[in-house]
């Protein structure tokens, strides 16, 4: 199932807001030629046609089976299609008993989270500490009401866990992919 070089067939990149998944998702899609499925821009064109602001909506504001949708699509493409990069919060989570997967888990320091949204999305101080307090506390009640009262970002779900405060982007890439068998010629 995984490709010539390769461990894995599939790579998930799960973490809190602001830790460094969209930029690891897009730098692995550049470097592998791999699909990339981001479900938070699924979710964000889902609150759109709702009228949500995509600041402060999350899973607290959608229906329990968009939820079990978004599950249901996640474990589907990534056991019957290889090379993905799928990028969620819960994709590592939810793929934590599929084969071929690598499961990565990004985490960073609270105020390098707050400040990287800060400047990312241009907004105080304060805004970014309220944006992650309720998406995260909306979101973390929804999912331990749907699937019980897990810690989604326990290292035990994970093959990977890299702490981007540690790490820049060139370097949390290149672990990924040593983990993943890539040598450079393997697209």
């Amino acid at each position: 199932m995984a490709g010539k070089n390769y461990k894995y067939s599939n790579i998930t990149v799960s973490g809190r807001i602001a830790t460094g998944t969209s930029t690891l998702a897009k730098n692995l899609e550049r470097a592998l030629g791999w699909k990339r499925i981001n479900v938070g821009d699924l979710q964000r064109e889902f609150d759109r046609k709702r009228g949500k602001s995509e600041h402060f909506s999350g899973s607290d504001t959608r229906a329990d089976q968009w939820e079990k949708d978004i599950e249901a699509m996640t474990k589907e493409k990534l056991t019957n299609e290889d090379k993905l990069i799928y990028e969620a919060w819960l994709s590592g989570f939810v793929a934590k008993d599929i084969k071929g997967v690598l499961r990565v888990l990004l985490t960073c320091d609270d105020a390098l989270r707050i400040d990287r949204l800060v400047n990312r999305d241009n907004m105080s101080v304060d805004e970014a500490k309220k944006q992650i307090e309720s998406r995260e506390k909306g979101n973390i009640k929804k999912w331990q009401a749907l699937y019980g009262k897990y810690d989604f970002w326990d290292p035990k779900y994970y093959n990977l866990v890299l702490d981007t405060y540690t790490t820049g982007p060139n370097e949390t890439m290149g672990i990924v992919l040593d983990k993943l068998g890539f040598d450079g010629n393997s697209h």
